[in-house]
C-alpha cells in the first residue's frame, strides 16, 4: 500500500510539471502554429491516445454519455481556447496563475447551477485570489491587459467545465467522459479552424511538431491517465494539493525559457492567489487533521 501512495504521489509531481510545462510549449508554438489549430491537433491526438486507452469500454457509450460529453466538452474547449488566447498575448508564468483561478469560482458558479450554497472557506478564498489578480494584472497600470483578460475568463470556463461534471458526468466512467470531452474539443476546434484560420499556410516545423505531440500525447493523454490512477490511491485533498503545485512550475518554466521577470507585487499577488486556491480546494482540512492527531 506504502509503494502505491508513492507511486499515486509521483504520478500526480509528474502531472503537475508537465501542466506547469504547457503554457511555455502554447507559447512557443503559437508562433508557427494558430491557436484553433495547435487544439485541434492536440485534442484529436489525445483523443485517439484515450479512445485505446478505453478499449472495450466504448461500448458503454449511450445517448446519454453523448449528451454530457457536449455540455462538458463545450466548456473545456472555450476554457482552452480562451487559454491559448491569453498566452499568446501575455506571458506563460502570470496567464497561467490567472487561468488557474477557476477553483475559487467553482463554488459561486456551483450555486447558481447545483444550488451548492459556498462555504466561509470559499468566500475567503475569492477575496484573496480578487486582490492577487489585481496585484498581478494591473502592475504600473490600471486596466487589465487583453491577454490578462482572456486568462481570467478562461479561469470561468474551468469553472463551468468542473460543475458541468458535476452536473452531467458524476455517474459516469471518468476516463470515457474524458474521451468525450476531447473529442467534442476536437470537433470544435476542426470546425474553427477551416472557418477561420488558413491551416494549409501554415509552415511546419521540428519545433511545432513536437509541441503538438507534448501537448496532445503527454499533457492531454497521459496526464489525465495518471491523475486518473493516481486518484485511486490518494485523497482529493492530497490530490488538490500537488496539482496546484502546477502553478509555480508554470512560473518557473516562464523564467527560465522567457525571461519571465515578476515584480515584488507581482509576487505578493501570486502567493495570494495560491494560498487561496490551496484555501478553496482544501478547506485546509489537512490542518483539521493534524489537530485530530496531535489531540490523540
Amino acid at each position: 500500500m506504502a509503494k502505491k501512495n508513492v507511486s499515486g504521489k509521483l504520478a500526480l509531481i509528474f502531472v503537475a510539471v508537465a501542466w506547469g510545462s504547457s503554457m511555455v510549449v502554447i507559447k512557443g508554438s503559437t508562433d508557427t502554429l494558430p491557436p484553433g489549430l495547435l487544439l485541434t491537433c492536440r485534442f484529436t491526438i489525445a483523443s485517439a491516445m484515450l479512445a485505446i486507452a478505453n478499449g472495450k469500454k466504448l461500448k458503454q457509450i449511450d445517448k446519454e454519455y453523448i449528451k454530457s460529453g457536449i455540455f462538458i466538452g463545450v466548456c473545456l474547449f472555450m476554457a482552452y481556447f480562451t487559454q491559448t488566447m491569453g498566452v499568446m498575448l501575455e506571458m506563460p508564468g502570470k496567464s497561467h496563475f490567472l487561468s488557474s483561478a477557476y477553483c475559487v469560482f467553482v463554488p459561486f458558479i456551483g450555486w447558481f447551477v447545483l444550488k451548492e450554497k459556498p462555504k466561509i472557506y470559499h468566500i475567503i478564498a475569492a477575496i484573496m485570489c480578487a486582490i492577487g489578480i489585481i496585484m498581478v494584472s494591473l502592475v504600473g497600470s490600471f486596466s487589465l491587459s487583453f491577454g490578462d483578460t482572456f486568462s481570467i475568463i478562461s479561469s470561468v470556463f474551468w469553472a463551468s467545465q468542473i460543475i458541468a461534471i458535476a452536473k452531467w458526468g458524476n455517474d459516469k466512467d471518468p476516463l470515457l467522459i474524458t474521451m468525450l470531452q476531447f473529442v467534442v474539443c476536437a470537433v470544435l476546434a476542426w470546425i474553427f479552424t477551416l472557418t477561420m484560420e488558413d491551416p494549409g499556410a501554415v509552415k511546419w516545423n521540428i519545433g511545432a511538431v513536437s509541441g503538438v505531440l507534448y501537448l496532445g500525447l503527454v499533457c492531454s493523454g497521459l496526464c489525465f491517465l495518471l491523475q486518473t490512477i493516481a486518484q485511486k490511491t490518494e485523497n482529493p485533498t492530497s490530490v488538490s494539493i500537488i496539482l496546484s503545485f502546477e502553478n509555480i512550475f508554470g512560473l518557473i518554466f516562464g523564467a527560465i525559457f522567457f525571461n519571465e521577470k515578476f515584480t515584488l507585487q507581482s509576487i505578493i499577488g501570486f502567493v495570494l492567489m495560491f494560498v487561496a486556491i490551496i484555501i478553496s480546494e482544501t478547506e485546509l482540512s489537512f490542518l483539521k487533521k493534524k489537530k485530530v492527531t496531535d489531540s490523540e
